[in-house]
């Protein structure tokens, strides 16, 4: 959905609202496509004596993993953006400014990065997730294997002697 930004500048306290249901499905994170659900952004583009500012929310499922059990996940993302509009393309510095390209703006091309900044490298379905066993692939959350926890690996053999014989001396 564009704004059009001309609308605005006849009135120093005008303002276009948004609601829209937009879709990532496509959008490739961490080699995934994690958006398999509509993405919800609402707000204002509003003209404050002036300044042109974009106030605005977007929502979205976020599915995923767990980082340890690989568990299906769905996080709930949510972002808030409050920046000025320019046309200035030598305010690309600033955090709080979006560079127009035209006379119009389509929200979702400041709220989107907004959201993708929100979503972090690993997620865990529990704080205290067992994760899988790493001999037999077991889910430890839901089973005891009964697979040794202090397996070695037989390369470290002359590693392991040395460290018995050492034990207590430097």
């Amino acid at each position: 959905m564009k704004i059009d930004l001309k609308l605005l500048t006849a009135s120093h306290h005008a303002s276009i609202q948004f609601n829209e249901k937009i879709d990532l499905r496509e959008e490739v994170l961490y080699g995934a496509k994690p958006f398999q659900g509509p993405v919800q952004i609402s707000g204002e583009v509003s003209n404050e004596s002036g300044v042109l500012r974009l106030k605005g929310t977007i929502k979205a499922i976020y599915s995923t993993a767990c980082a340890r059990c690989l568990k299906p996940l769905d996080i709930l993302l949510t972002a808030e953006v409050d920046t000025v509009l320019t046309d200035d393309s030598e305010a690309e510095e600033e955090d709080d400014l979006f560079v127009l390209t035209g006379d119009s703006v389509d929200p979702a091309d400041v709220l989107v990065p907004a959201l993708i900044l929100q979503v972090q490298m690993t997620y865990l379905c529990k704080e205290d997730c067992k994760g899988l066993c790493p001999h037999c692939g077991a889910d430890r959350n839901t089973v005891d294997c009964g697979c040794e926890t202090q397996q070695f690996d037989p390369r470290f053999a002359a590693l392991r002697a040395l460290l018995r014989s050492d034990k207590g001396e430097h």
